[in-house]
């Protein structure tokens, strides 16, 4: 069941919590092995208990339960979990159980669902490839010698495997949005700001977000719902409550001024990923929009990028580098001390061409309301590698390079969602990517609605996850 029709199930005692959790746990007990999505599993007899004090409320109070009664939950392990090891994908972190829930999981747990465990995730989440040295690599159940993406890898093949019904993430450039195009189910990155993130070291910074991954659009904007809203701990949160996002996703884009881009006019982009795209195309004409090929201009903002993530990097992880560099991965050691190099002048001249591209961006999506382009620059890829290093022939000095078409929009703060677009020849997931304006999520998901539904690619599941 799609997350959504679970909810109204639970809800009407069509199944119970019991039920619902028996479901999950054997579909993890049977493919997890396979696909090595969650590196943490809480005790099943503990979850049970939990599944029958939530059958007992909806037998007490119906109209009290959350939007996620009984839903089994696994938490991205980059954040912190009370009670349940949280190990940021780091050897350093293994043993580490936290005290405290993050703001994100109280949400979800205050939705009614019940936390199952954690789900894998590259080395503090660094690198758009899941694996690590505590828990090993996760599988693309779509083809289990292909790689899922990252950060947000185990989520994404959790979902689109049934093991979970919804998956949270966060996204600093593209980890809510590659792992989902990688493995055919829905991830959305809000608007900065949208889902308020607490503890955050820098919360002003609009590089990383908190979001939602479903099989659906509507299931992505069940769990936006409850996770999004004002929190007096975040001084940047959007006022504006999350059910604004349960409402309908229709809309009329007859009309709709839509730009598209095979590469922001400057990436290399392997051709049967342009190939899955450009098929697409058509499907946003058909429902009225006017198509028109273009993008803005995004000058520098692979140096931008690169130094406001190694600036990041310094601040958040330079006490672990210097008390622990032999249990860290060379790519996180590399991006930290490339951020302990800069200068305070480095960073500001960073936040200027940032300011300078957010406005360019800002004009052209005054004559276009959203930017269409590819998620990912490649297909899936072999899971031993660990990052793309040649795009058509095209060097990537760096383990970040190959995500461009990602982390340029990430330095916009826009809201952009991957969405399933279709088929390689070989059977591998393409995702498209939907850009919209200024706090215009729910116009992001209303197109992404409109496209899934002509075209129907969320509908397919993975042979694993079947088998």
């Amino acid at each position: 069941m799609d997350a959504t029709d679970l909810a109204r199930a639970l809800r009407t005692r069509a199944v119970s919590a019991v039920e619902v959790m028996e479901a999950h746990l054997a579909q993890i007990k049977r493919i997890n092995p396979k696909v090595n999505a969650i590196c943490t599993l809480v005790d099943e007899e503990r979850l049970l208990q939990q599944a029958r004090a939530a059958d007992a409320r909806l037998r007490r109070s119906p109209a009290a339960v959350g939007p996620l009664h009984g839903f089994p939950h696994a938490v991205k392990d980059l954040v912190p979990t009370a009670g349940i090891r949280t190990t940021y994908g780091s050897r350093i972190y293994k043993d580490n159980v936290p005290a405290d829930d993050a703001l994100i999981v109280e949400r979800i747990k205050a939705a009614g669902a019940i936390i199952i465990g954690k789900t894998n995730t590259p080395e503090f989440g660094a690198g758009s490839q899941t694996f690590n040295a505590v828990f090993g690599a996760t599988r693309n159940p779509y083809d289990l010698t292909k790689t899922c993406g990252g950060s947000t890898g185990g989520g994404a093949v959790a979902v689109a495997c049934g093991m979970t019904p919804l998956a949270d993430g966060s996204d600093h450039g593209g980890s809510l949005r590659n792992p989902p195009s990688f493995c055919n189910v829905v991830g959305f990155r809000p608007s900065f700001g949208r889902v308020p993130a607490w503890p955050k070291s820098q919360p002003w910074t609009s590089m990383s977000v908190d979001g939602p991954v479903g099989r659906s659009v509507r299931d992505v904007a069940l769990l936006l719902s409850v996770i999004a809203g004002p929190d007096p701990r975040s001084p940047v949160a959007i006022d504006e409550p999350g059910r604004v996002f349960r409402g309908s996703l229709a809309r009329d884009f007859t009309g709709t001024g839509v730009a598209w881009s095979r590469n922001l006019g400057r990436y290399p982009v392997e051709p049967v990923v342009t190939d899955v795209c450009d098929k697409a195309r058509h499907v946003f004409s058909d429902i009225g929009c006017l198509v028109e090929d273009g993008e803005p201009d995004f000058s520098d903002a692979d140096e931008t990028f690169q130094v406001l993530r190694a600036w990041s990097f310094a601040q958040e992880r330079g006490e672990d580098l210097r008390r622990h560099p032999d249990l860290m991965k060379d790519t996180v050691i590399w991006n930290i001390e490339q951020g302990l190099k800069l200068s305070g002048v480095d960073v500001s001249r960073a936040e200027a061409k940032r300011a300078a591209l957010v406005q360019r961006v800002r004009a052209f999506l005054e004559r276009y309301e959203f930017l269409l382009l590819p998620v990912s620059q490649v297909a899936p890829f072999p899971v031993e590698v660990e990052w793309v290093k040649e795009i058509n022939g095209v060097k990537m000095s760096t383990y970040i390079d190959w995500m461009g078409t990602c982390y340029a929009i990430s330095l916009t703060g826009l809201p952009a969602i991957s969405v399933p677009c279709g088929f390689t020849p070989a059977g591998l997931p393409i995702g498209l990517q939907i850009v919209g304006r200024h706090h215009r999520d729910l116009d992001v998901l209303r197109l992404a609605h409109a496209f899934e539904q002509a075209t129907q690619f969320a509908r397919h599941r993975p042979q694993v996850a079947a088998s």
